[in-house]
């Protein structure tokens, strides 16, 4: 009876039907809501092809892709050419876009002008990170028919300038001010919130005050939907290690292994093998030989013979 259930669960997973803002809000109260956070087109197309329910193109390709040190100085033109290669490899699952540090900031016509780019680059919808400081902005966005995911708790587009990576919600004061903001994104209309780094009991509370889900990312078991990073769960990605990762292969050490058997195979010329070359046939082969001849007496005369047997 088990091995059933599993198997109509991944038969209905892996549907084709485009899964949309409606379908998430949904699964509220009757279904874990899975995410991964990817930046391009073949993973966006694996997890896709499994079933993930949204795939969120988080700034955090900035650091993964690209190197940073922090998701900062990720840019609007760089986190649309992720955007577009994750829509490239998506039919499924919903797309939802983080707006980078400065293209929301500034005023609210720029953040709704920054929101329409990624709903042109393919996106679904678009995340920020803010509670009440941003109303404004998620209110204008969602006012043009873009659907907004919040994100409080740890804010990493700016709590480094504050206090640094620290769990949220571990006074009472504190746990009540993320439920205030929780219940405010919910009011200006947005359709789940992300929950990084909460105490689990606060996230429990929030998640069982909001009619939206919740998406923890090591805020405990009671979410609504979990995320994780792609790369932190293949562990290819290990400049920082989160308590919250849970690594489900180790990705890094097999492609390690892979460019070693390589090198060496080059090195003793084991690889190419003749399986993996291709060949002209015989008589094209004359042909080339006669024709390289001729070049060779008009450009020098003492130009050494070629052989006219491909296989000498």
């Amino acid at each position: 009876m088990t091995q059933t259930k599993t198997n109509n669960h991944k038969n209905q997973k892996t549907g084709t039907k485009k899964l949309v803002v409606n379908d998430i809000v949904s699964m509220k109260n009757s279904e874990k809501i899975s995410v991964i956070t990817s930046y391009d087109y073949w993973s966006a197309k694996i997890c896709d092809k499994i079933g993930v329910d949204i795939i969120l193109v988080g700034d955090s390709g900035g650091m993964v892709m690209l190197g940073y040190t922090s998701t900062v100085p990720v840019n609007m033109k760089e986190m649309l050419i992720f955007s577009k290669a994750v829509s490239l490899g998506t039919k499924r699952s919903l797309i939802v876009s983080d707006m980078p540090f400065g293209s929301y900031q500034i005023d609210i016509n720029h953040a709704v002008k920054n929101a329409i780019r990624f709903i042109k680059s393919g996106s679904d919808a678009v995340k920020l990170e803010g509670g009440i400081e941003i109303i404004d902005r998620i209110k204008a966005i969602i006012g043009v028919g873009i659907p907004v995911m919040g994100h409080i708790g740890l804010k990493p587009q700016t709590t480094k300038l504050w206090e640094g990576y620290k769990v949220q919600g571990n006074t009472a004061n504190r746990g009540s001010q993320l439920l205030r903001e929780a219940i405010e994104l919910e009011k200006a209309g947005v359709f789940a919130i992300v929950l990084e780094m909460v105490t689990t009991e606060v996230a429990e509370l929030i998640s069982k005050s909001l009619k939206i889900p919740t998406i923890g990312i090591g805020s405990g078991s009671y979410c609504d939907g979990q995320v994780l990073v792609l790369h932190d769960m293949l562990n290819l990605y290990d400049n920082i290690r989160p308590r919250f990762v849970k690594t489900y292969t180790n990705l890094s050490e097999i492609i390690l292994n892979a460019v070693h058997n390589y090198i060496i195979d080059v090195k003793t010329g084991k690889f190419p093998e003749e399986k993996h070359s291709y060949k002209i046939e015989e008589k094209e082969y004359e042909r080339l030989v006669k024709i390289i001849k001729k070049i060779q007496k008009k450009i020098s005369p003492s130009s050494p013979n070629i052989s006219e047997n491909k296989n000498d």
